[in-house]
């Protein structure tokens, strides 16, 4: 779908990406509808991160696979939004396959691999981000997105984005109950130093209207926190291996 020169393999295969998972997950969750169907169809309180690892392991095989792969990923997602429809929690209609639901995650995950990948590797000029929007116009396609509920260009995405969290987000029980979970996960104390960064980075990076929404403090602090991290791990990245900083996926393209 994609391949060796595209700025989505570039992007998308930054295994640094993870840091932003528990970002993506509360921001698709501050759409009610999503946050019904993620509710009603998921065990997100026990295992938020492990329905985080099925979005990503599916997003990957579309991105990375071979056109059997992708096609054969790209109809299973289908196959498993097909069954999710609900009600809200103000009694509203939804369903997965809904073009404006399948949007709204679609750009949590275009928006979080930006801020991510530009706050951990490298910035990226207007040209670069025009052209990546404009992949992943193709990979909505095997979301499911008709192309005339995407944004025509990345100026327009934007605009989108902005439109979305000024009046069309609404933070609900499962909004909180997921951030929650994403903040706070039942682990090992020798996993505790991991967490706190993944925690930093996920209250950090999200958009002030959501952060003050859900009550998450913020502080001078931690923003100077944050920005050591980001200095870290940019110093790092370029003597890590291939089998540390790209995903498995990404790696196995490569070699294909």
């Amino acid at each position: 779908m994609f391949g060796p020169g595209s700025l989505t393999w570039r992007i998308n295969g930054e295994s640094v990406l993870l840091l932003g998972g528990g970002r993506a997950l509360i921001l698709q969750v501050a759409h009610p509808g999503v946050a019904a169907g993620v509710a009603r169809f998921s065990n997100y309180r026990a295992e938020p991160w492990k329905r985080l690892y099925r979005t990503l392991d599916t997003t990957l095989a579309i991105v990375f696979g071979d056109r059997e792969a992708s096609v054969a990923a790209s109809a299973r997602l289908r196959r498993l939004h097909e069954r999710v429809t609900g009600t809200d929690d103000r009694g509203e209609p939804y369903r997965a396959l809904d073009p404006e639901l399948l949007l709204w995650v679609h750009a949590t995950l275009i928006d979080t691999s930006l801020t991510i990948y530009e706050r951990y590797v490298k910035r990226l000029s207007a040209a670069e981000l025009d052209r990546y929007y404009e992949e992943m116009k193709t990979l909505g396609d095997a979301y499911w997105i008709p192309r005339e509920a995407m944004p025509a260009d990345y100026a327009a995405f934007r605009s989108y984005w902005d439109s979305m969290l000024a009046g069309s987000l609404r933070i609900t029980d499962t909004t909180h109950d997921v951030a929650d979970a994403v903040l706070r996960p039942e682990l090992m104390p020798l996993a505790w130093p991991a967490v706190e960064l993944v925690r930093l980075v996920t209250v950090g990076t999200l958009p002030p209207e959501v952060r003050t929404q859900l009550e998450l403090p913020w502080s001078a602090n931690r923003e100077r926190a944050l920005a050591a991290s980001q200095t870290a791990v940019r110093r790092l990245l370029p003597v890590l291996p291939a089998l540390v900083r790209r995903f498995p996926k990404a790696r196995a393209g490569v070699l294909r």
